[in-house]
């Protein structure tokens, strides 16, 4: 929009250009509750070049305008804003309209103060478990002052919409083939708590805990205790374990029973609860292997995944990979930004733990940033850090073997045995009888079994540059008379109170609830443009 000087006069554009910029960036102005610039008011320029204007997009106007029909969405503006629960769904609900073939809105359960834990849902059939296609997880604001989390998520569920319709190739080719599941805040009691304290205290009490003031990150199952028992114990196995009937009688919040039928309802595959307060990727086990040591390395038998895995987001994050940056607390940097969660301090009844142990889904835990709730003008910074890794980490669930059991006859098998020599940890098989396996590139013995079948093994080799997961399907046999008894293989069956408890049913947002910006309020970004200089720029606010 700038003029051009010719034979010592000023020619400004003409009206058609400032009406095809209005035309294309109005729209973002909108989203941002700010008014369209007076000095950009169309009427004030000429109509045509006989009244002394010129058209710098003359020469590019075929082109622009075949890019406007080509480009027929218009891009999301994000709001690089603390988000009040309100405002989180309102978004949510916008990014489910604008985007109604590829995502969903559903609740998992309720807060102890009934707030619904709100979870976003991307993929090419909303609602449904498709073959071969593997589940994904992110869950955010599990401690409830720790904030980063939870609004990277609602940036990214903004942006996987914005770009799928955009045409962006890369994130198409993630959501056609992902199942992805965005849980932005486990814990909206507790953000409430510690939203009134204020962005930029980073207190580590207030909101960390729910309402009932327990710590979700320690309000798991401990299965980790018993893996340990069974480790000592030849062919005894060491996954999908049962939640200890003592375990229900301790306290537990509304918030863990909801994740834990979600967690048991859907065939996860791979997941990351987001946190703060350092800069650092761990991974299970985080209970230390002899209780009184409070930092000793405690691997799993998938040692060698989950390390891979973490450092697909370490090495992704600018500031956990940076090895000259100073760290919070903590110094990864000799690690590669990496650590066991045990090694690092101990603990019980971690949702990781349960994830790796109770089903066959793999779950590490991202520490974001050393501020637990930092201004909003950090937020931005903070997104461009993680959202190449927050992609990069969705996109490592394509690792490994994936494949359907069945019988002769190309019946699905449900709960049939994956199991790989040489790691004490099987995975089963979904409802449709498919499954993935994550596992590192190498060579693998692969064998799959179930009740009344026969088992099979499979030779596996996967390339260190296979970027994705290898097809290994298994046709199993059906055992019959004596064979079928002598072969039945384990099973465990106990009393699970989860399968009397629902938490599933849908709400939605009661319209009084949803909040914008209210008359004589300030819009978010009104303090960094009212502090550029002594002269408030009030010609930015829309008039009411």
């Amino acid at each position: 929009m700038a003029p051009k000087c010719e034979n010592g006069t000023v020619i400004k554009p003409c009206r058609r250009v400032c009406e095809t910029l209005r035309k294309n960036c109005l729209p973002a102005f909108d989203a941002i509750d700010m008014a369209w610039p007076y000095f950009l008011d169309c009427d004030r320029f000429f109509v045509d070049e006989v009244e002394g204007c010129f058209d710098p997009l003359e020469k590019l106007r075929g082109e622009i305008e075949f890019a406007e029909d080509v480009l027929s969405e218009a891009p999301t503006f994000v709001q690089f804003i603390h988000h009040s629960f309100p405002q989180m769904v309102k978004v949510l609900k916008k990014v489910v309209s604008r985007c109604p073939h590829i995502a969903r809105l559903y609740s998992i359960g309720r807060s102890f103060e009934g707030k619904d834990l709100f979870v976003i849902e991307f993929t090419t059939s909303p609602g449904n478990h498709e073959l071969l296609k593997p589940e994904f997880k992110y869950i955010g604001n599990m401690h409830g002052n720790e904030v980063v989390g939870k609004e990277m998520l609602i940036y990214l569920a903004q942006y996987l919409c914005s770009e799928y319709l955009l045409g962006n190739t890369r994130i198409q080719t993630l959501i056609n083939n992902t199942r992805i599941h965005l849980l932005p805040s486990m814990n909206p009691d507790g953000y409430e708590l510690a939203a009134e304290e204020g962005a930029g205290y980073n207190g580590w009490i207030n909101g960390r805990q729910t309402a009932q003031n327990l710590d979700l990150n320690r309000n798991f199952p401990d299965l980790t205790s018993e893996a340990y028992r069974l480790a000592k114990i030849r062919g005894a196995r060491m996954d999908h374990l049962p939640i200890p009937q003592s375990y229900w009688l301790g306290k537990v919040a509304p918030e863990t029973k909801a994740v834990m039928k979600w967690i048991k309802s859907i065939p996860f595959v791979l997941s990351a609860s987001l946190h703060g307060g350092d800069l650092v990727v761990s991974y299970p086990y985080d209970y230390s292997v002899h209780p009184l040591e409070e930092k000793m390395f405690s691997p799993t038998p998938d040692e060698k995944m989950f390390k891979l895995l973490s450092k697909t987001y370490a090495d992704a994050h600018p500031g956990i990979s940076d090895r000259s940056e100073m760290r919070c607390g903590g110094n990864f940097v000799k690690r590669g930004g990496i650590i066991n969660g045990a090694e690092w301090y101990s603990f019980t009844g971690g949702m990781a733990d349960f994830n790796y142990l109770h089903t066959s889904c793999f779950e590490v835990t991202l520490e974001l940033g050393c501020e637990k709730f930092p201004l909003a003008d950090e937020l931005y910074k903070l997104w461009q850090e993680n959202k190449e890794a927050l992609l990069k980490f969705m996109e490592t669930i394509h690792r490994g073997i994936k494949g359907i059991v069945s019988d002769k006859f190309g019946n699905p098998i449900k709960n049939a045995r994956i199991s790989v020599k040489g790691i004490r940890h099987d995975i089963l098989t979904a409802d449709d009888g498919d499954y993935w396996r994550l596992l590192p590139p190498g060579t693998y013995i692969v064998s799959a079994q179930a009740r009344g079948y026969s088992k099979v093994l499979k030779k596996v080799t996967l390339p260190a540059k296979m970027r994705r997961a290898g097809r290994v399907d298994f046709v199993l046999q059906a055992l019959h008379g004596k064979l079928a008894k002598l072969f039945q293989g384990p099973t465990r069956r106990v009393y699970d109170p989860l399968e009397h408890f629902d938490p599933h049913a849908q709400s939605e947002l009661r319209k009084s609830e949803e909040r914008s910006v209210q008359p004589g309020e300030r819009p978010w970004w009104w303090p960094y443009f009212s502090s550029l200089n002594q002269h408030k720029p009030l010609w930015l606010l829309k008039q009411s």
